[in-house]
């Protein structure tokens, strides 16, 4: 439809002798044009998809579970299964510098 009202009716040419009389006359010129604008929607599309499947918007709250991890601390969130002291003791033995257990509800 855009390409139909863009080359047919809003702004007709004769481009190398073939004039715009009708879209249907033209197709084989506009598979260019056709490839192009799928590139575009496909994109656009995907970045759209993107911000719904990943719940991002504009002006979006953030949920950092520490705020210190946007300055200079890294931050590695783990889920408990039955094995809090096992956890514990691992990640104490490896190297971490601080635990914090946080109570949360799943969806």
């Amino acid at each position: 439809l855009m390409m139909n009202f863009i080359m047919i009716e809003d702004w007709p040419q004769d481009i190398g002798g073939k004039p715009s009389f009708s879209y249907l006359e033209n197709m084989p010129a506009f598979v260019p044009i056709m490839f192009e604008l799928t590139v575009f929607f496909a994109a656009h599309l995907m970045v759209i998809t993107f911000y719904l499947r990943s719940r991002l918007w504009p002006f979006k709250e953030a949920e950092n579970p520490d705020i210190r991890t946007t300055d200079d601390h890294f931050l590695m969130e783990i889920e408990i299964h039955d094995n809090e002291q096992e956890l514990r003791d691992l990640l104490m033995n490896t190297g971490a510098v601080e635990i914090s257990i946080s109570e949360k509800n799943s969806h």
